[in-house]
């Protein structure tokens, strides 16, 4: 999302050409694929983590260039809001002590920022939204510096030809008429790569679209915006009304939003990409110079400049990613549901599960997407967004011959069936048994519990208001400097006291 883009309007507006170059990438894509120019299999996975900027008061702090001069690391890099940096971790083998050896590097990585951060007047804060956030942080004037924002923001409010409004239903009910692109910055997320192979991206993608609802239930950590208690994940219906180029009547004619959980279970990589051309148009309508074909017919592996920039801009949570990395190109799956936070313990619990999990499901004789219908994979989606840890779920009955679906609470499911298969899956992934017992025995910890970062911040914020007699927006502040605590002490959440 960072990446520099420089663009006039008379580029801009040149919607033809590109779209024929976006064909020809497809075409390209398809050519790859049936004649297997991609990388050998490598079990190699990297995580990225979003991140706000608050002061020592928990109050959001718009200086990402100030702090990110005083970082001064590749690996951390710039995000939408002013509020937000992003830290990039590189890729590595999945197996043995990944999950230790990510502990240390990340730890180090975020300690180490979160002091030269501080010399800059603010501190790293690893939440899904940070609750203090305003409506003052949502307009733009608290975008970062970048062209590809800038024109991402115009081509949303030309697209719409009428300006973002939010109308958010949870706890308590969110309106507001007028947003920029801003407010979707809100949202900071914990993304997650695999690298596939072609054969296996369909099974692998089919599966992490299939437990996303589980993964939201578990990971829920952001029950708070704009001083409303909302959904216990409330990003992904930000996302969608803020990033929405959809008008009311587009939305009754069945336009699909960019911000999209999909329709179908998919056969390959191509069909998602293939679904990018026919249903969205393009919103950063920028040509590479590239011919891909004769780059193709040269024996290289093409970039596909114009089907990657399309693609970073329609938001799936589960985003097919084309890449080219030491002359070689490859596919990765990019799970991307996830809030960041609230500790690297908890964001490394998370990961083990996705990843113990998706390996399983997508290597069952009896396929998950083949027994669960996809639109109630997409109602476990919004039903885990809408309800955290309380959350129920469909799914398939277990035991042989067993048909049907049977609708359990999340916790339930994750108990009694799929940590005993994330367990099975890290063994196939080489994990090394202490770690692997370690950061799943976190995730189950929280269902025992009923605890994660969103039921820990609302039922904080209620006890501040119950017993000290708070307003909304003290008891929320108040238990915002608690939540940098606790963060900063590295305890998963399921351990922090609520007094």
């Amino acid at each position: 999302m960072g990446e520099k883009v420089v663009a006039t309007r008379a580029e801009l507006a040149d919607r033809q050409l590109y779209r024929r170059k976006l064909q020809s990438c497809l075409d390209v894509l398809g050519r790859m694929l049936k004649e297997e120019r991609f990388d050998r299999p490598k079990a190699m996975m990297g995580l990225e983590i979003e991140l706000n900027l608050a002061d020592e008061q928990g109050q959001p702090m718009l200086g990402n260039e100030a702090v990110l001069d005083a970082i001064a690391s590749t690996d951390f890099q710039t995000e939408l809001g002013r509020f937000n940096v992003e830290l990039n971790i590189a890729p590595r083998r999945l197996g043995g002590h990944v999950f230790e050896d990510l502990r240390e590097e990340l730890g180090t990585a975020l300690r180490y920022a979160d002091r030269r951060a501080g010399q800059a007047g603010g501190r790293l804060v690893m939440v899904g939204i940070l609750p203090t956030l305003d409506l003052e942080h949502a307009g733009l004037e608290a975008m970062s510096s970048n062209d590809r924002y800038t024109l991402l923001s115009d081509q949303i409010l030309a697209a719409r030809g009428e300006d973002i409004a939010l109308d958010i239903d949870g706890v308590e009910r969110l309106t507001i008429d007028s947003v920029s692109m801003v407010a979707e910055a809100a949202a900071t997320s914990l993304q997650l790569h695999l690298q596939v192979t072609p054969a296996r991206f369909a099974s692998v993608w089919n599966a992490a679209q299939a437990i996303c609802g589980v993964q939201l239930a578990l990971g829920a950590n952001s029950p708070f915006l704009f001083g409303r208690e909302l959904w216990r994940e409330t990003r992904p219906v930000l996302f969608q009304q803020a990033c929405d180029t959809r008008t009311a009547e587009l939305k009754a004619q069945g336009v699909r939003p960019i911000t999209w959980f999909g329709e179908r279970w998919v056969d390959s990589a191509h069909d998602l990409f293939e679904e990018n051309l026919k249903y969205f148009p393009a919103l950063l309508p920028i040509c590479d110079d590239e011919d891909p074909v004769k780059v193709l017919a040269s024996g290289g592996a093409p970039r596909l400049g114009e089907m990657r920039l399309h693609n970073g801009t329609i938001y799936r949570w589960n985003r097919p990613v084309y890449d080219v990395a030491d002359g070689v190109a490859h596919l990765r799956v990019e799970n991307r549901c996830l809030p960041a936070g609230p500790t690297v313990a908890d964001i490394l619990a998370n990961a083990a599960f996705y990843y113990g999990l998706v390996r399983m499901l997508a290597e069952q004789p009896r396929p998950i997407w083949t027994r669960l219908p996809y639109e109630k994979a997409d109602q476990n989606f919004l039903n885990g967004a809408r309800h955290g840890i309380d959350a129920v779920q469909w799914w398939p009955r277990s035991g042989r011959g067993a048909r049907g679906l049977v609708e359990l609470p999340a916790t339930d499911l994750v108990l009694n069936e799929l940590l005993p298969l994330a367990h099975q899956g890290l063994d196939r992934w080489g994990i090394a048994a202490r770690d692997r017992d370690h950061y799943l025995g976190i995730i189950e910890q929280r269902c025992l519990r009923r605890t994660n970062g969103a039921a820990w911040q609302a039922a904080t914020v209620h006890r501040l208001r119950e017993r000290r007699g708070l307003d909304p927006n003290a008891a929320i502040a108040e238990m915002t400097r608690r939540y940098i605590e606790g963060m900063r002490s590295g305890e998963p959440v399921h351990t922090w006291p609520v007094d």
